[in-house]
């Protein structure tokens, strides 16, 4: 049995949507101006990210948090990169690689967290 890391990925509504029209399979194409695809490695990033930024964005008005399991062994080729606090760490996996990146995931991605504006900060 191969080896998996799990990983999570704070996403809005209209990201959400198309990842349920995968089948909960694959996570979209970038759009132009987002060259990179940021996939977190724990939960409490992804959780600030969904609960502080994406749901108190008037533009998108929720944020969610979904986690998913990739091989390792291809995670393996990309660099972990600290973007703040020692909590905050991500991978970077430039966007013409997504489909290729979206063939490594093992499994379903799962929602495992909502918030609103409203979601009170603990």
């Amino acid at each position: 049995m191969e080896t998996t890391t799990i990983l999570y990925r704070p996403v809005g509504p209209k990201e959400l949507a198309l990842i349920a029209e995968s089948g909960y399979q694959e996570f979209p194409s970038r759009l132009p101006e987002q060259p990179i695809f940021y996939p977190v490695l724990n939960e409490e990033y992804a959780t600030q990210i969904a609960r502080d930024w994406n749901a108190k964005d008037p533009q998108t008005g929720a944020g969610y948090v979904t986690r998913f399991r990739v091989r390792s062994s291809y995670l393996a080729q990309f660099e972990i990169h600290q973007v703040g606090a020692r909590l905050h760490q991500e991978y970077w996996i430039p966007a013409d690689r997504l489909v290729e990146f979206n063939q490594e995931i093992v499994g379903p991605i799962e929602v495992i967290a909502e918030f609103s504006p409203e979601t009170k900060t603990p």
